[in-house]
């Protein structure tokens, strides 16, 4: 159910590859894809289920659409730092993409809601452009991701409980 891999993105102004660590995991949530939705795109609910995020809040007002702007603290592997990001997708009940515009770690993630036997199937997926080692140098980007990717995977276990006990 989860993936530690590698997306390969073309540069525009150099047009060279570059290597984007990726952490993914998935969940199934014994909730409707509404109520997932409504709980996971909670500004103040991100630190619950996000493993880096220390926490968050919503800078703009209104609901979460394209822009929305979030802010918060984040902590990997003991290094905090604050981050700015915005919602540059939102496609309610399905998913969003979002990226960071002020932070030391230059990151973006997306999220995917679909229907399940049991639910809802939750799929969140992390990438950084100097991978998450990046503020520790890219020879612990290995170690970074993979400590990353486990957090992930117990974070979105630890979701489901939450939200599969009504919460």
């Amino acid at each position: 159910m989860s993936d530690h891999g590698v997306t390969k993105l073309k540069c525009r102004g150099d047009r060279k590859d570059i290597q984007m660590p990726a952490s993914e995991a998935s969940v199934v949530i014994a909730r409707p894809v509404a109520e997932a939705w409504d709980y996971i795109i909670s500004a103040d609910r991100l630190a619950v289920w996000e493993p880096a995020v220390v926490e968050a809040e919503q800078i703009t007002q209104g609901p979460v659409a394209v822009g929305t702007r979030w802010s918060g603290k984040s902590s990997l592997l003991g290094v905090k730092f604050s981050w700015v990001g915005e919602f540059t997708e939102v496609d309610v009940n399905k998913g969003t993409a979002f990226r960071s515009i002020e932070s030391k770690l230059v990151f973006s993630n997306a999220t995917r809601f679909e229907e399940a036997e049991g639910g809802t199937r939750f799929t969140y997926r992390m990438e950084s452009e100097s991978g998450l080692g990046g503020i520790f140098g890219k020879l612990a980007d290995p170690l970074v991701n993979m400590a990353y990717g486990r957090a992930l995977r117990a974070s979105l276990e630890n979701l489901a409980d939450i939200l599969s006990a009504g919460h």
